[in-house]
């Protein structure tokens, strides 16, 4: 059972994924970002849950839509809003944008914009902590469609073959883009998928955390116990369309408001007071908190000088 503590700070975390996601979608608008950006309001239990179970050590790799897992994992948040800012004092010199933010720091080893592209590289990690000898654990987020890349057939068969330190975690909101899970999937659970490789594979109401943090926990600890790796899989809404500005005239009338009443921030508050775990103050005084946090780190980074085109090319090395 999580303690009060935990349960607070998990509350934190979520309510800041989303008051992040929120801002970001004002300043795109106002054009203040260059590219896009692929927010997960709606998830943030996914994030939140996962990443509470990690240490500052732990590795995660993240995607296009990975703003939430960064910001849960510990990211700073002046250095993360001037990279997407795409200014010279951003955790990337500017130079990654949205879709591929890393942070040494905070154990954050990058977004990718490829779909799939970031569960073979999160082999490396974790084996190189195996190769170590310490305990440190990967985590590698990506979404249902990913799960038909041949990337995720291969790097859950070699992690499994090397009994690597990995969770995989597979945000399923249903939709791959603009189309359905159905439609490119013959079974409803991805987590079935697991048996194939003999890892264990779970799959979780994603919109509710304490379920998300009961088996994350699990899953990370059996990890660092040298166990291997495990297939997580969390059913979640996607409340936003794939990207900023996305109509989703793909999706059935009703079917985006049915999905904003399964808030998973809600739930958390109705637990809590439920429990008499915080009260409507401890709401308002987080809440108020994350505000100023987001909004000296937009001054930061509108603060940042822009990043010199002409180092475009630094840190390539292939």
């Amino acid at each position: 059972m999580a303690s009060k503590a935990l349960l607070q700070e998990i509350y934190y975390s979520m309510l800041k994924v989303r008051r992040v996601e929120e801002r970001l979608l004002d300043v795109f608008a106002e054009g203040a970002i260059p590219g896009f950006i692929h927010v997960s309001i709606g998830q943030e239990a996914v994030a939140s849950g996962v990443c509470a179970c990690l240490t500052p050590r732990d590795t995660i790799f993240t995607t296009h839509r990975g703003h939430g897992h960064t910001v849960a994992k510990g990211i700073d948040l002046k250095p993360f809003m001037a990279e997407i800012y795409g200014r010279a004092d951003g955790s990337c010199g500017g130079r990654s944008g949205s879709m591929h933010v890393a942070s040494k720091e905070a154990g954050v080893a990058g977004a990718n914009g490829i779909v799939g592209a970031g569960m073979p590289i999160s082999l490396g990690t974790a084996f190189a902590s195996m190769f170590r000898g310490d305990d440190d654990v990967t985590v590698c987020f990506f979404g249902d469609g990913a799960t038909n890349e041949g990337t995720f057939h291969e790097s859950l068969n070699l992690a499994a073959l090397w009994n690597l330190p990995v969770v995989f975690v597979c945000e399923n909101n249903g939709w791959a883009q603009f189309t359905a899970q159905s439609t490119y999937m013959k079974i409803k659970q991805i987590s079935d998928r697991a048996a194939s490789y003999g890892m264990p594979g779970i799959t979780v109401d994603g919109t509710d955390v304490l379920a998300v943090h009961k088996e994350a926990d699990r899953a990370v600890k059996r990890a660092r116990a040298g166990k291997g790796p495990t297939l997580l899989e969390c059913n979640t809404q996607r409340w936003f369309g794939h990207y900023a500005g996305d109509p989703q005239k793909y999706r059935a009338e009703g079917e985006v408001e049915k999905a904003r009443e399964i808030d998973p921030i809600a739930r958390l508050e109705t637990h809590l007071l439920a429990k008499k775990q915080a009260n409507q103050a401890f709401f308002d005084a987080t809440d108020e908190r994350i505000r100023a946090e987001i909004d000296a780190a937009i001054a930061f980074a509108e603060g940042s000088p822009k990043a010199d085109p002409s180092d475009i090319l630094m840190d390539v090395y292939a």
